[in-house]
């Protein structure tokens, strides 16, 4: 089964930790302080874009539908993207997938596909609005690929990086559904398929950012907005999910990335540069590889 370049890794999130600053100090009262910090929450949820995080890792095998095309045409359709997609030319791939779904908008294979695409262009897009556009065809066509074949963990793991990406364009409220959503996808992906490493980056990260809430936010979140799930985040699975992603995918920088990022929050510091320094060691695969190496190296020259 040929591998696709998976794309992901979370950016250094300086803007996660100076929204949650208004919540611990500053001269305004300490309700108008502890909303702050709950706003501030929504954006750490970025970091649960690990859905942003990892492509997936694997290519299955061409799944076309129902939809009365020749199974030949989308297929071929679905192997010239994920040559593409091979290459690091997303916008190609997503074009190909596109023609593929023309041909049998009941391809589970072809919906997956075009929203890992979608969410990595959508990564390093600076233009907001066509940022969100990609997000939200992303989510759809994940989900539509989970209702076309449940059964089928890339149909769920893209779907949890969809959901974390689209939960940028919402409310705080709203975001720690998604945040929910963003696990429980993951985990649905993890049922059916234990070691597919995308999943546990994208389960691992999402333990990851729920620990590096300040414990009032993360408490208020719990309590009065929905996110009862929070209190099973800890440093130890977020270390444990991010070392089988690496041991299943060694190859992948944006795993070593962010283990390297687990270690250092979690206070692991010659661990931390040790995975930093493997991620500045490996080969270009994934698509935005070339940004993820570049965190790499400014992180590292900042870790003390």
């Amino acid at each position: 089964m040929p591998r696709r370049p998976a794309p992901a890794g979370l950016p250094v999130r300086p803007a996660f930790r100076e929204a949650l600053t208004p919540a611990l100090s500053g001269p305004m009262p300490w309700a108008q302080r502890l909303a702050a910090g709950v706003r501030g929450y929504a954006l750490a949820l970025l970091a649960v874009t690990v859905a942003g995080g990892v492509a997936g890792a694997q290519t299955a095998a061409p799944a076309p539908g129902q939809g009365g095309a020749t199974p030949g045409g989308v297929a071929e359709w679905l192997a010239q993207g994920d040559r593409e997609s091979l290459a690091r030319r997303p916008a190609a791939a997503l074009a190909a997938y596109e023609k593929a779904l023309a041909a049998d908008s009941l391809s589970p294979a072809a919906h997956w596909r075009a929203a890992r695409e979608l969410v990595d262009l959508g990564e390093f897009d600076t233009d907001e609005a066509r940022r969100t556009g990609r997000y939200a065809r992303a989510l759809g066509h994940a989900r539509r690929a989970v209702a076309l074949h449940p059964g089928d963990a890339e149909g769920h793991f893209h779907l949890s990086r969809a959901l974390g990406r689209t939960a940028l364009a919402v409310g705080p409220r709203e975001r720690v559904r998604y945040a929910t959503d963003v696990r429980a996808a993951a985990l649905a992906a993890l049922a059916i398929a234990p070691r597919h490493a995308g999943a546990q980056h994208v389960l691992g990260v999402w333990h990851a950012e729920v620990m590096r809430l300040n414990g009032v936010t993360r408490a208020v979140a719990r309590a009065f907005m929905g996110g009862a799930v929070f209190a099973t985040a800890s440093w130890g699975e977020a270390t444990r999910l991010l070392e089988a992603a690496v041991a299943a995918e060694p190859d992948r920088i944006v795993h070593r990335l962010d283990l390297a990022r687990i270690y250092r929050d979690s206070g692991q510091r010659a661990a931390a540069r040790g995975a930093y320094q493997e991620a500045l060691r490996l080969a270009l695969h994934d698509a935005n590889d070339d940004r993820y190496r570049r965190s790499a190296e400014e992180e590292l020259r900042r870790l003390p």
